[in-house]
């Protein structure tokens, strides 16, 4: 886009990237286990007589417990993130449909967004020559729209494509209003889902005069290399390239160790800037993530040291120690190049 057209604060996110390697914050998912919070808790005093379960919906603690949030993203810029997540990803119709809490979506993401944002500023006011980014994290919804949930039914679809673009619209106006940078699509396992969202995107950032970028971020299954779609990974670069994001990359379901020639295959590939975030190893036999800050940062820091990111943080199983350990490794280490690509 034309830099004319670009806010201030797009700019300086650009001009950083271009700077040095950027630092995303780590697991909302796992600093929030650590609280132990039961039901109750949970459900707060608003929802206390609610008439179904809501442990688990950690995106509600946004509302119920917002204190905990703020501590999350202030223990995250404190270790030193540049872009902190909204506590949105499962804050779609679509996935708050497991809550029936469908009615509750605008407020979650205004919620969210509110919360990062205020953390952001804070610690952009403490240091201004390290100003910190809020992005809108959009997760990939509980359902696929390229598979069916059922094996005697193969032609079945739990969710339409027009279903998807109409969640996805919805929270995308939300964050935006919030105060969101960057819209941040992660953990993509159906190609056609993240399309959905980046329609919607598109739709959205027009209908609201946003110059707001988008970050994309797939996850792929196994040590194939594909997403739970089927795609290649350099597939799927060309698949949603369309939408000029701000970077694409890859978070989730490997450790970083697996993750390796995969992002080296976007780094060569990928005319935009290249991103990892990935969990802090496999989960163990009771689904808790055993790498160490150290051995994940040793991993990681030679994916910077070859020249293969813009972007780095961590997913499940990753702690303020772990991104700080990162920090540590990947701060000297100088951001990759966007390749030029013959025609």
């Amino acid at each position: 886009m034309p830099q004319d057209f670009m806010t201030n604060q797009e700019k300086i996110l650009r001009k950083l990237l271009a700077e040095r390697i950027l630092l995303l914050d780590g697991a909302m998912g796992t600093m929030i286990q650590k609280h132990k919070l039961t039901e109750e808790l949970y459900r707060g005093e608003r929802f206390a007589d609610y008439q179904h379960n809501l442990k688990g919906n950690n995106d509600l603690l946004s509302i119920t417990q917002p204190h905990i949030i703020s501590e999350i993203h202030n223990q995250f810029l404190e270790a030193g993130a540049d872009i902190i997540e909204t506590n949105s990803f499962n804050s779609t119709a679509v996935s708050m449909a497991d809550y029936h809490m469908e009615f509750l979506v605008d407020e979650l993401n205004i919620a969210s967004a509110k919360l990062a944002r205020n953390a952001a500023d804070a610690y952009t006011a403490k240091n201004p020559d390290k100003p910190r980014f809020v992005a809108g994290s959009i997760g990939p919804t509980n359902k696929t729209a390229s598979l069916s949930p059922d094996v005697n039914n193969p032609g079945y679809r739990a969710v339409s494509f027009d279903d998807l673009v109409a969640t996805y619209r919805q929270q995308t106006v939300a964050l935006a209003r919030g105060g969101v940078d960057i819209f941040l699509i992660e953990t993509v396992f159906d190609t056609l889902n993240c399309k959905a969202a980046i329609f919607a995107i598109l739709e959205v950032k027009e209908e609201m005069s946003l110059d707001t970028p988008i970050m994309i971020s797939g996850t792929i299954t196994d040590a194939s290399g594909r997403t739970l779609s089927g795609q290649t990974v350099e597939a799927f670069w060309y698949s949603v390239s369309h939408a000029k994001p701000l970077s694409i990359g890859l978070n989730c379901a490997l450790g970083a160790d697996q993750m390796r020639p995969f992002i080296k295959e976007l780094s060569d590939k990928a005319w935009c800037r290249v991103s990892a975030h990935p969990n802090a190893g496999l989960p163990n036999e009771f689904g808790e993530y055993d790498e160490t800050p150290e051995s994940m940062s040793k991993v990681v820091g030679e994916f910077a040291s070859s020249g293969f990111l813009n972007i780095v943080g961590g997913c499940c199983g990753t702690t303020p120690e772990h991104l700080k350990a990162i920090i540590d490794r990947v701060q000297s280490e100088k951001p990759r190049e966007i390749p030029v690509l013959s025609s």
